[in-house]
């Protein structure tokens, strides 16, 4: 079984040589995906989504150009960097390949150690650029999804939401008088409730495509895809009961407890009518709601 930790790597060539020289040249530092045709390596690009692709030019049927073409036409495979590998001696068609996006060239005949430090250098960058996306994507005190990464969630479930026609829930949830706990025991002891709230609530979700995120301050948010009303007044009042019996330690050994007030919202996306700000504010709203009936309870929207 290949390690998952490993970047990877898709080699498209038609000559079963230069794919066994390549495969054994990158296979004990990469997952080595192989292509010996442009369609076979769409197809195995699109489902995999290599890191990098090693993509010769001279093939039969579908040349590395049409491939790099529809790669990059393809959202899915449109951001994989391409490294084109070829016997062509040829200024001009080392500017096109460059004109259409390509990462770099590796020259036949292959020497090992400048494929290995081509590939390093692309494979490099692909995982600073990552590094860099999952950073802007996470909130730094609670180490969990920001407002941000939600707003991308909700994008992709919502279209989701539509095409399938199921559900999509969205639980609204505020640290009841934290202002109020602020005062009375001092910033670093709310980031302390707030980093132990985020904790709470990402344990307390069960299904692999729940998703928690902060929204600002101490309002934090829970996404659950397909999931109707019913289901998501039931995570919100887990969540409720696991936050309120929370003991938070303080520094002179005291233990203090806090609450939260959750909203509820659900629907099924249909049209114009329903949008994604619409859906925020009626869970927004029934947020509101259990903040008027007392705090430390739970909600659901009605009109």
């Amino acid at each position: 079984m290949e390690n998952e930790n490993k970047n990877s790597i898709l080699i498209v060539d038609d000559e079963v040589l230069n794919l066994k020289m390549l495969r054994s040249v990158l296979h004990d530092e990469y997952t080595v995906y192989t292509a010996k045709d442009g369609q076979s390596a769409i197809e195995i690009a699109t489902a995999n989504k290599p890191d990098l692709i090693l993509l010769d030019i001279i093939m039969p049927e579908m040349d590395g150009y049409e491939v790099l073409a529809i790669l990059k036409s393809n959202v899915i495979t449109r951001h994989i960097p391409i490294i084109f590998i070829t016997g062509l001696d040829s200024k001009t068609e080392e500017e096109k390949g460059l004109s259409m996006d390509a990462a770099d060239y590796i020259s036949k005949p292959f020497s090992p150690g400048i494929v290995n430090l081509r590939v390093r250098n692309q494979i490099q960058l692909v995982n600073q650029i990552r590094t860099i996306e999952q950073l802007s994507n996470l909130d730094q005190l609670t180490q969990i999804p920001n407002r941000r990464s939600l707003d991308q969630q909700l994008f992709s479930e919502w279209g989701r939401s539509m095409r399938e026609k199921i559900p999509l829930s969205l639980l609204m949830i505020d640290v009841d008088k934290f202002k109020k706990y602020n005062d009375t025991y001092g910033h670093l002891q709310g980031d302390k409730v707030l980093k132990m709230v985020a904790k709470t609530v990402v344990t307390t979700l069960h299904r692999a495509g729940d998703f928690a995120a902060r929204f600002g301050g101490e309002e934090f948010c829970v996404l659950l895809p397909g999931s109707d009303i019913e289901g998501a007044v039931l995570v919100a009042e887990q969540i409720r009961a696991a936050i309120q019996s929370m003991v938070i330690h303080c520094e002179d050994g005291s233990g203090s407890k806090i609450t939260v007030s959750i909203g509820a919202h659900s629907l099924v996306p249909a049209g114009l009518a329903d949008t994604i700000p619409d859906l925020i504010d009626k869970a927004d709203s029934a947020l509101y709601a259990a903040k008027e009936a007392g705090r430390n309870c739970v909600r659901k929207y009605t009109a």
